[in-house]
C-alpha cells in the first residue's frame, strides 16, 4: 500500500504515517494509514480546522479506493488547539488518556477562555466547545489499534504536560512516536496549571523506552527530532522543575 504524500502538505514520516503542522499554532496533526482503518493523531483548534483535515485525509486516502475515511481520532491531551476539531470526524472511534473525559466536560469554560486568550475567536471557541466530542476509549496503560496491516499502540505515558498524555507509537523503520505536547521543539516546553512538572521527566523516559533510539519522535509543535533531542528536553525539564 502506498499514500500518496507528495505535494499533500503532509510531511511523510514513512509510507504508513505522515504529518502537518497547522497554522497560527504550528500544532502538528497525524495520520496513520492501516489497510481498512485511518487514524487521525490531534483534531486541530476549530472546527473548521478539523473539517479541513477530515477533507485532507478524505483526498489522501482516495487512491485507496472506496470511500475511505478517518476511522480512529486519538487525542494526546485536553488542550483546545488539539482537541477543538474532534467534532469534524463524526463516526470515529475516539481515544484519550484514562481521566481525559472528566476534564472535558468539567473543564468546558476553562478551554473557551483559554482559547480566546491565546486569538480564537469567542463564537468559534464556544461553537466548538458546545459539541465538544469526549473520547468513547479511555486508554489505561496501552492499547493496540488494528488498523489493517499495521498495528498502532496507544500509551498513556502521563502525567506530564498535563494529568492525561496520551502517546501513539506508529511500528516501521523507523518507527514512529507522536508525542503530543510532552515534546515541544519550536519553543520551550509550556506548563501551564495542568501540568504535572515532577512527572514530566518520567514521562519522556517512558517516550523513550518506546520508540527507542532509532524512532522518530513527532513533537505536538516544532520538527520532528530524534532520541537525543527528547532526552535533552527531558534533563532540561528535570533540572528546570528540580526533579530527577
Amino acid at each position: 500500500m502506498t499514500v500518496l504524500w507528495e505535494g499533500s502538505g503532509w510531511e511523510p514520516l514513512g509510507t504508513r504515517s505522515g504529518r502537518r503542522r497547522l497554522p497560527v499554532w504550528d500544532c502538528t496533526a497525524g495520520l496513520v494509514v492501516g489497510g481498512h482503518g485511518a487514524l487521525l493523531v490531534d483534531a486541530g483548534s476549530s472546527l473548521g480546522e478539523g473539517a479541513r483535515l477530515r477533507a485532507q485525509a478524505r483526498r489522501l486516502l482516495a487512491p485507496l479506493g472506496g470511500d475511505r475515511s478517518v476511522t480512529h481520532l486519538a487525542l494526546t491531551h485536553p488542550h483546545f488547539d488539539h482537541v477543538f476539531g474532534a467534532a469534524a470526524f463524526a463516526g470515529a472511534e475516539v481515544f484519550g488518556a484514562a481521566g481525559i473525559d472528566a476534564v472535558l466536560v468539567r473543564g468546558r469554560d476553562e478551554l473557551v477562555m483559554d482559547a480566546v486568550r491565546h486569538g480564537l475567536d469567542p463564537a468559534a471557541a464556544a461553537e466548538a466547545a458546545d459539541v465538544l466530542v469526549r473520547p468513547r476509549h479511555q486508554v489505561s496503560g496501552e492499547r493496540t489499534l488494528d488498523l489493517g496491516g499495521v498495528r498502532v499502540l496507544l500509551a498513556d505515558v502521563g502525567p506530564g504536560h498535563t494529568a492525561h498524555d496520551l502517546a501513539v507509537l506508529v511500528p516501521g523503520d523507523p518507527e514512529v512516536v507522536f508525542c503530543g505536547d510532552l515534546v515541544e521543539e519550536s519553543g520551550e516546553p509550556q506548563a501551564g496549571l495542568d501540568a504535572v512538572p515532577s512527572h514530566w521527566p518520567a514521562a519522556l523516559d517512558r517516550l523513550l523506552e518506546l520508540g527507542g533510539e532509532d524512532a522518530l519522535y513527532v513533537p505536538g509543535h516544532g520538527a520532528v527530532v530524534d532520541a537525543g533531542f527528547v532526552r535533552s528536553q527531558r534533563d532540561g525539564l528535570a533540572a528546570r522543575f528540580g526533579v530527577s
